[in-house]
């Protein structure tokens, strides 16, 4: 394995190995569901810097009381 410090990441073979399967695109969309959802309810807003978590860490469990903005260091950071 090739270990690079500044490397060029190849987007088109991600996608291909990674994003594009049938689960990945079902999560994608769930998670974009949800931010749709606490914006509708005042609590996100475009540009405001913030994730929307799933306390349970299930994309697909979109109900309000599973739902919470965090910041994006504190939920990416969140190990599971």
């Amino acid at each position: 394995m090739i270990i690079r410090s500044h490397y060029e990441r190849d987007y088109d073979r991600e996608y291909a190995t990674f994003h594009s399967k049938p689960e990945e695109k079902k999560k994608r969309a769930s998670r974009n569901a949800a931010r749709n959802a606490m914006k509708k309810n005042g609590k996100a807003k475009k540009g405001d810097g913030k994730d929307v978590s799933h306390k349970d860490n299930n994309p697909k469990n979109n109900k309000p009381s599973n739902l919470k903005m965090e910041s994006k260091k504190t939920n990416r950071s969140r190990k599971t």
